[in-house]
């Protein structure tokens, strides 16, 4: 499914929110990025008009952390997440606390799902395809 070119204030936010990177999420990133897991991520990145925290695109995995701010969001947090599905992406969710308190379980958790997923190719056309 391709997608739309985020906006300008979308591409802006997403900036915004890579420069204001709460510690936790520093703490993930150090361990997404550069392919340290098999998988390219991208952080903070524009998808279907929400901002997520990393995404795979390549295996169409999201991953989203919550914090005590979210406590009060659940609702707006599962519409999402089927939104992202209905998209066909695969969304895990990760309390701040359990990344602080048992990393390398999040990043078993994390490589468990990017080790049972098909990569997906973009083609020059936008489309994707299997290898």
């Amino acid at each position: 499914m391709a997608q739309k070119k985020p906006s300008e204030v979308q591409t802006v936010r997403a900036r915004q929110l890579r420069r204001d990177s709460t510690d936790v999420e520093k703490l993930l990133w150090q361990r997404l990025r550069n392919a340290q897991m098999g998988a390219k991520f991208r952080r903070q990145e524009p998808i279907l008009g929400f901002t997520v925290d990393f995404v795979a695109h390549d295996h169409r995995l999201v991953i989203e952390l919550d914090g005590g701010q979210h406590a009060d969001r659940v609702e707006q947090d599962q519409r999402r997440t089927r939104m992202l599905e209905q998209a066909g992406f695969r969304v895990l969710r990760f309390w701040n606390n359990e990344l602080n308190e048992n990393l390398d379980g999040v990043l078993e958790t994390i490589k468990a799902r990017l080790d049972e997923t098909t990569i997906l190719r973009r083609q020059p056309s936008g489309r994707e395809s299997l290898p």
